[in-house]
């Protein structure tokens, strides 16, 4: 399973996912332990909050990290305090969506005697769609690109048990349908949760282009010293448990960085192709290398800005005799077609 980190990047008509870093979160912690790597029993969900800290970090400045429900854990925020304290500054503001019915508490009533309490009453948050529903309020957002009426409450609860964080939930009514929206930024408004929230669905969209545009996960590496994989093995079962040997250990390792480095270099290779359909969209769009129907946006597809890379590349490296590639090429034309010309010469004597 890999895990992704991008960045979005675009206008208000056209947004992309642009990938920052991705990584294999499960299934090489036997690996990781020969390597020696003290954090290869980490969880997918902890990885990926490291993952985008270590981003931040590279980046300079806080940012707000879009998370599906999966990742509303303990451990992942308190992987996020340990980063934030580590760096001495904040580093993220994470907006999930929540599971079904989380359970939140009230905040602590003081008390004259005994030890400070450090909750409240406790809340279902499901449970509040009733409770309050008349403080419902009425607002238009932007949701996956459409304009959205929905009614919303929101209350700052704490959350987590042994953790007891402070949270903002957003409970949200679109016709018949619930939702539930959580953020760490208590200062953030409702109707801006929600918008940004919308924008998560773009890496499904990376994702989906990644595989079908350039084969971002097409790598074919493996290694006979690799273990069958049992799909009916027991759980917690690592068949690379079994591998003693040092060098069938260091061949399955760098079939592993392979793998890994592969669909590294893809990631840039995409995100070149999506920086080019945001910069270049005027000169993609101008030659009619492709009949499309209908044009549903000025900023072309990764799969539109692909297609016309392939036509005109070479073209336009070969218009530029100033180019280091050009002058490569150039320099050594005289040796392979001299080279050619004497084995053909040769063949039909």
């Amino acid at each position: 399973m890999f895990g992704a980190i991008g960045i979005l990047a675009g206008n208000a008509k056209k947004l992309f996912c642009v990938p920052l870093s991705i990584r294999i979160h499960d299934g090489d912690a036997q690996i990781k332990q020969w390597n020696g790597d003290e954090l290869g029993n980490e969880s997918h969900v902890i990885r990926t909050i490291r993952q985008a800290c270590a981003a931040v970090k590279t980046i300079g400045r806080k940012s707000i990290l879009l998370l599906d429900r999966y990742y509303l854990s303990v451990p992942a925020l308190i992987t996020l305090l340990d980063e934030e304290t580590r760096a001495g500054k904040p580093l993220l503001s994470v907006i999930m969506r929540a599971k079904r019915n989380p359970v939140a508490y009230l905040d602590p009533i003081a008390n004259k005697r005994g030890r400070p309490r450090i909750k409240g009453q406790k809340v279902k948050v499901k449970d509040l769609f009733e409770t309050c529903l008349h403080e419902f309020k009425e607002a238009v957002v932007t949701l996956y690109g459409k304009e959205e009426s929905v009614r919303y409450y929101s209350c700052d609860l704490l959350w987590g048990q042994k953790l007891y964080r402070k949270l903002r939930f957003v409970l949200v009514l679109q016709g018949d349908r619930q939702s539930i929206f959580v953020s760490t930024d208590l200062a953030m408004t409702p109707e801006t949760i929600l918008r940004l929230y919308g924008y998560r669905f773009k890496i499904e969209c990376s994702f989906r282009e990644f595989k079908q545009v350039i084969a971002g996960f097409a790598y074919r590496f493996w290694s006979k010293t690799m273990p069958r994989l049992n799909r009916f093995a027991k759980k917690g079962y690592d068949p690379l448990a079994t591998v003693t040997e040092k060098g069938d250990k260091m061949r399955i390792i760098n079939a592993f960085n392979a793998i890994e480095g592969f669909v590294m270099v893809a990631s840039i290779a995409f995100g070149l192709l999506q920086l080019c359909s945001l910069y270049f969209a005027g000169e993609i769009n101008a030659p009619s290398f492709r009949w499309l129907r209908s044009r549903t946006n000025d900023t072309p597809s990764e799969a539109t800005t692909a297609h016309f890379m392939g036509k005109s590349i070479f073209r336009m490296i070969a218009s530029r005799q100033d180019l280091p590639i050009m002058q490569f090429i150039l320099d050594r034309q005289s040796v392979f077609f001299g080279a050619s010309r004497d084995s053909s010469a040769g063949i039909s004597a």
